[in-house]
């Protein structure tokens, strides 16, 4: 066995949140992407696309 050992700034994967593998995956988790050019409506809000 060597004592070799590993250093890296970045964490380790355990530790990092798991990013979606799909599309699909994704919508089913957080719903479809909302535009950023222009915050919601309160109308839109309540009933999505109104």
């Amino acid at each position: 066995m060597s004592a070799y050992v590993f250093r890296s700034s970045r964490p380790h994967e355990s530790v990092l949140p798991r990013s979606h593998r799909d599309a699909h995956q994704r919508l089913n988790t957080y719903g479809p992407i909302q535009p950023m050019d222009q915050p919601a409506g309160i109308l839109r809000r309540l009933f999505g696309r109104g």
